[in-house]
Protein backbone atom coordinates (compact mmCIF):
# COMPACT_ATOMS: atom_id res chain seq x y z
CA UNK A 1 0.00 0.00 0.00
CA UNK A 2 2.96 2.44 0.72
CA UNK A 3 4.72 1.84 -2.70
CA UNK A 4 1.60 2.14 -4.36
CA UNK A 5 1.01 5.73 -2.88
CA UNK A 6 4.97 6.89 -3.76
CA UNK A 7 4.09 5.78 -7.11
CA UNK A 8 1.15 7.76 -8.15
CA UNK A 9 3.52 10.96 -5.91
CA UNK A 10 6.28 10.06 -8.28
CA UNK A 11 3.56 10.46 -11.53
CA UNK A 12 2.30 13.43 -9.98
CA UNK A 13 5.66 15.64 -9.28
CA UNK A 14 6.97 13.99 -12.70
CA UNK A 15 3.82 16.13 -14.50
CA UNK A 16 4.11 19.14 -11.97
CA UNK A 17 7.91 19.35 -12.99
CA UNK A 18 7.43 19.24 -16.35
CA UNK A 19 10.94 18.01 -17.55
CA UNK A 20 11.86 18.86 -21.11
CA UNK A 21 13.68 16.31 -22.17
CA UNK A 22 14.99 19.01 -25.42
CA UNK A 23 16.22 21.19 -23.06
CA UNK A 24 20.56 19.88 -21.81
CA UNK A 25 20.03 22.33 -19.09
CA UNK A 26 18.26 21.55 -15.63
CA UNK A 27 15.47 23.84 -14.43
CA UNK A 28 15.00 24.38 -10.85
CA UNK A 29 12.33 22.34 -10.57
CA UNK A 30 14.07 19.64 -12.24
CA UNK A 31 16.72 20.12 -9.63
CA UNK A 32 13.98 19.67 -6.69
CA UNK A 33 12.46 16.38 -8.26
CA UNK A 34 16.21 15.39 -8.30
CA UNK A 35 16.85 15.40 -4.95
CA UNK A 36 13.37 14.65 -3.75
CA UNK A 37 13.88 11.40 -6.26
CA UNK A 38 17.19 10.36 -4.73
CA UNK A 39 15.52 11.15 -1.19
CA UNK A 40 13.09 8.24 -1.93
CA UNK A 41 15.62 6.15 -3.50
CA UNK A 42 17.49 6.74 0.20
CA UNK A 43 14.08 6.00 2.16
CA UNK A 44 13.59 3.04 0.07
CA UNK A 45 17.14 1.47 0.59
CA UNK A 46 17.03 2.22 4.58
CA UNK A 47 13.73 -0.02 4.53
CA UNK A 48 15.57 -2.74 3.04
CA UNK A 49 13.74 -2.43 -0.23
CA UNK A 50 16.34 -4.25 -2.65
CA UNK A 51 14.21 -3.11 -5.67
CA UNK A 52 12.46 -0.45 -6.81
CA UNK A 53 10.74 -1.61 -9.62
CA UNK A 54 7.40 -0.36 -8.06
CA UNK A 55 8.90 3.00 -8.58
CA UNK A 56 10.45 3.31 -11.98
CA UNK A 57 9.14 -0.06 -13.63
CA UNK A 58 12.38 -1.07 -13.93
CA UNK A 59 14.53 -3.14 -11.79
CA UNK A 60 17.25 -1.48 -9.82
CA UNK A 61 19.70 -2.59 -6.95
CA UNK A 62 21.12 -0.50 -4.84
CA UNK A 63 24.24 -1.21 -2.92
CA UNK A 64 26.21 0.58 -0.51
CA UNK A 65 29.80 1.88 -1.33
CA UNK A 66 32.02 2.12 1.83
CA UNK A 67 35.53 4.14 1.38
CA UNK A 68 37.68 2.51 3.99
CA UNK A 69 40.51 4.82 4.86
CA UNK A 70 42.64 3.39 7.74
CA UNK A 71 45.07 4.93 9.46
CA UNK A 72 48.33 3.94 10.10
CA UNK A 73 49.76 1.26 12.58
CA UNK A 74 49.99 3.40 15.83
CA UNK A 75 48.74 6.50 14.69
CA UNK A 76 45.33 8.20 14.87
CA UNK A 77 43.77 9.68 12.21
CA UNK A 78 44.20 13.02 13.27
CA UNK A 79 47.22 14.55 12.76
CA UNK A 80 47.69 17.92 14.73
CA UNK A 81 51.03 20.14 15.09
CA UNK A 82 52.91 20.05 17.86
CA UNK A 83 52.77 23.44 19.20
CA UNK A 84 53.80 24.77 22.67
CA UNK A 85 54.53 20.63 23.64
CA UNK A 86 58.56 21.18 23.33
CA UNK A 87 58.67 20.62 26.97
CA UNK A 88 56.34 19.82 30.36
CA UNK A 89 55.03 23.38 31.79
CA UNK A 90 54.19 21.10 34.95
CA UNK A 91 51.82 24.18 35.68
CA UNK A 92 54.26 26.43 36.79
CA UNK A 93 56.24 29.75 35.34
CA UNK A 94 59.61 29.12 34.20
CA UNK A 95 61.08 30.49 37.17
CA UNK A 96 59.61 28.14 39.75
CA UNK A 97 59.99 25.12 36.99
CA UNK A 98 63.71 25.50 36.88
CA UNK A 99 64.02 25.44 40.47
CA UNK A 100 62.23 22.18 40.36
CA UNK A 101 63.80 20.61 37.71
CA UNK A 102 67.15 21.36 39.58
CA UNK A 103 66.05 20.38 42.88
CA UNK A 104 64.92 16.86 41.52
CA UNK A 105 68.27 16.54 39.73
CA UNK A 106 70.31 17.72 42.81
CA UNK A 107 68.63 14.51 44.85
CA UNK A 108 68.06 11.84 42.18
CA UNK A 109 72.07 12.12 41.94
CA UNK A 110 71.95 12.51 45.86
CA UNK A 111 69.88 9.54 46.81
CA UNK A 112 69.71 7.89 43.52
CA UNK A 113 65.88 7.08 43.64
CA UNK A 114 63.47 9.00 44.28
CA UNK A 115 59.78 8.66 43.72
CA UNK A 116 57.40 11.66 42.45
CA UNK A 117 54.16 12.15 40.26
CA UNK A 118 55.21 10.72 36.63
CA UNK A 119 55.02 13.71 34.50
CA UNK A 120 57.59 15.49 36.73
CA UNK A 121 59.97 11.97 36.63
CA UNK A 122 60.02 12.22 32.84
CA UNK A 123 60.33 15.70 32.46
CA UNK A 124 63.83 15.67 34.96
CA UNK A 125 65.23 12.51 33.29
CA UNK A 126 66.62 14.69 30.69
CA UNK A 127 68.26 17.11 33.32
CA UNK A 128 70.42 14.06 35.41
CA UNK A 129 71.14 12.33 32.13
CA UNK A 130 72.87 15.29 30.99
CA UNK A 131 74.63 16.03 34.03
CA UNK A 132 76.25 12.55 34.25
CA UNK A 133 77.21 13.18 30.40
CA UNK A 134 79.21 15.84 31.98
CA UNK A 135 80.38 13.94 34.88
CA UNK A 136 81.72 11.60 32.17
CA UNK A 137 83.18 14.32 30.19
CA UNK A 138 85.35 15.66 33.30
CA UNK A 139 87.08 18.88 32.02
CA UNK A 140 86.37 22.03 33.84
CA UNK A 141 83.64 23.18 31.28
CA UNK A 142 81.44 20.76 32.05
CA UNK A 143 82.09 20.51 35.66
CA UNK A 144 81.30 24.25 35.83
CA UNK A 145 78.09 23.66 34.16
CA UNK A 146 76.96 21.32 36.06
CA UNK A 147 77.95 23.23 38.96
CA UNK A 148 75.61 25.84 37.82
CA UNK A 149 72.60 23.22 37.93
CA UNK A 150 73.12 21.07 40.57
CA UNK A 151 72.47 22.86 44.44
CA UNK A 152 75.05 20.94 45.86
CA UNK A 153 78.86 21.41 45.05
CA UNK A 154 80.52 18.62 47.32
CA UNK A 155 77.61 16.37 45.29
CA UNK A 156 78.95 17.50 41.65
CA UNK A 157 82.37 16.82 42.90
CA UNK A 158 81.72 12.93 43.87
CA UNK A 159 79.31 12.69 40.51
CA UNK A 160 82.49 13.40 38.56
CA UNK A 161 84.88 11.18 40.31
CA UNK A 162 82.21 8.26 40.06
CA UNK A 163 80.24 8.52 36.69
CA UNK A 164 82.97 7.49 34.19
CA UNK A 165 83.68 4.38 35.77
CA UNK A 166 80.39 3.41 36.26
CA UNK A 167 79.04 4.29 33.19
CA UNK A 168 81.90 4.30 31.14
CA UNK A 169 80.17 1.17 28.69
CA UNK A 170 76.86 2.83 28.62
CA UNK A 171 75.82 5.70 25.94
CA UNK A 172 72.73 7.09 27.44
CA UNK A 173 69.93 6.03 29.46
CA UNK A 174 71.35 6.60 32.64
CA UNK A 175 67.75 6.86 34.57
CA UNK A 176 64.86 4.19 34.89
CA UNK A 177 61.18 5.40 35.02
CA UNK A 178 59.44 2.81 36.86
CA UNK A 179 55.16 3.37 37.46
CA UNK A 180 53.82 3.45 40.99
CA UNK A 181 50.67 3.07 42.43
CA UNK A 182 48.32 6.48 42.34
CA UNK A 183 48.50 8.90 44.63
CA UNK A 184 46.25 8.44 47.84
CA UNK A 185 44.96 12.18 47.79
CA UNK A 186 44.31 12.83 44.27
CA UNK A 187 45.17 9.79 42.51
CA UNK A 188 48.17 11.96 40.46
CA UNK A 189 49.70 9.03 38.57
CA UNK A 190 53.36 8.29 40.15
CA UNK A 191 56.72 7.02 39.60
CA UNK A 192 59.53 5.78 40.84
CA UNK A 193 62.65 7.63 38.52
CA UNK A 194 66.21 5.77 39.82
CA UNK A 195 69.39 6.02 38.13
CA UNK A 196 70.71 2.55 36.39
Amino acid sequence: FFFDQLSLLWRDILSLASIDTKSRIPTQNTMRVLALLATFVAAANAFGVGSLSSFTGTSITLEPTYVVRGAPAGRSDLSMMRHRNKLKKLNKPADQRKALLRALTTEVIRHGRIKTTLVRAKAVRKHVDHMIELGKRGDLHARRQALGWVYDKDLVHSLFEAAPERYSDRNGGYTRVLRTMPRQGDNAKMAVIELV
